[in-house]
């Protein structure tokens, strides 16, 4: 096993820190006073190829994989984890149209998501269905050569400013997950509406808003994937962006241990660096060892995406992991600042505000806890002693 990057990955990355340092950074305080999207960031991320890092050289990308994909977002998320949330967010809808996707949804939507013009959304969450998607109301009901939706979407990422909605309906209540379709819905249909955005704790400057549906009528040849294929779909997707998000997660561990060391070793009371305490000095010691553990959880499975092997309990391993690290580093960082940590003078506030719903999208660390759990219990179910 080695666990050394190669050259090509170390070119990719080093690419996009110089990008996260010199246009995300000087602008990242900004994006979290406004609260405000970042267009001209997601284009420039567009131009230089980091939108489109998984998609074949014919589909316009420069297929370097998932493992380089993954070490990019965590640079971004070292700046910015609202548009380390974005860019995953795009690599999402990206990832699903290639797997998925008819022809003709792949030459109209590719291009135009790749290249940062414009956004998608994927709207799942429904206000009674969270973890439980099996349970959604919002419906898709066929009329003659159309559907036609109704219900509603709760907390969808980008939505206020989504161009097109990835949209999971159920168009056979019997069915349960076997009875869930997925469209594609443009801006402007008929019958859509966007609600306003909402006001969040963290990770300021991603447009999050509820999606309406009332008598929402789209093309058959809107129907994203199979009839009966949603559930597949979705948890296809939500596997490969468990990774940018453990990615986005890992960033802001990094960024909030790297700004604690040096305080730490800076920072003088009683005559000495209070990282010379134990108190101070074990809080970091278990932040480094935490985030090499996290790194390694992360890039095992990036490289069984990489190699086609099954990865979504090594996906929530890496997820849950480096999410509940996140919020436990990025508090111990304000701790060690002391009252300069809760001061918004210092990004390490922003951080932690970032980083609690690490825990919560695609999948909360308690959903992420019961998938390792099932996935244990099947491979031991017939295990013997040799």
């Amino acid at each position: 096993m080695n666990f050394q990057v190669d050259e090509t990955n170390q070119e990719i990355r080093d690419m996009v820190r110089h990008f996260a340092i010199e246009v995300i950074s000087p602008r990242a305080k900004e994006i979290d006073e406004k609260d405000e999207f970042f267009p001209d960031i997601v284009e420039k991320a567009g131009e230089l190829g980091i939108l489109s890092m998984e998609l074949s050289e014919e589909e316009g990308g420069i297929d370097c994989g998932t493992l380089a994909s993954v070490m990019c977002n965590e640079e971004i998320s070292r700046a910015s984890a609202a548009v380390s949330n974005v860019i995953g967010a795009i690599h999402l809808h990206l990832g699903l149209l290639h797997r998925f996707g008819s022809k003709a949804q792949k030459q109209r939507w590719i291009p135009a998501l790749s290249s940062g013009k414009q956004i998608g959304g994927f709207a799942i969450t429904e206000p009674d269905s969270g973890s439980d998607a099996a349970s959604i109301k919002t419906s898709a009901v066929r009329n003659g050569d159309n559907w036609v939706i109704n219900g509603s979407k709760c907390f969808i990422t980008l939505a206020p400013v989504s161009d097109m909605l990835i949209v999971l309906t159920s168009t056979d209540p019997t069915k349960g997950v076997h009875g869930l379709t997925c469209f594609i819905v443009e801006k402007g249909t008929p019958g859509l509406k966007v609600g306003p955005k909402e006001s969040m704790m963290g990770q300021h400057g991603v447009p999050v808003s509820s999606v309406y549906f009332d008598d929402c009528t789209i093309s058959k040849e809107n129907m994203f994937g199979e009839e009966g294929q949603g559930f597949k779909i979705m948890m296809s997707g939500l596997d490969g962006t468990r990774l940018d998000v453990a990615a986005c997660a890992l960033g802001l561990s990094q960024a909030a241990f790297e700004l604690a060391s040096n305080y730490a070793a800076n920072r003088k009371q009683f005559g000495q660096p209070i990282g010379n305490f134990q108190g101070v000095g074990f809080m970091l010691a278990e932040m480094a060892t935490e985030i090499e553990a996290g790194r390694l959880l992360l890039y095992r499975a990036a490289q069984y995406r990489d190699a086609g092997i099954p990865y979504t309990k090594e996906a929530s391993m890496a997820k849950y992991f480096c999410s509940d690290n996140a919020m436990m580093h990025t508090t111990n960082a304000v701790q060690i600042f002391g009252g300069y940590g809760y001061s918004k003078e210092y990004p390490l506030e922003r951080f932690m505000r970032d980083a609690k719903i690490c825990q919560i999208y695609d999948g909360t660390s308690q959903i992420h806890r019961l998938i390792i759990m099932r996935n244990v219990l099947k491979e031991y179910k017939e295990f013997t002693c040799n």
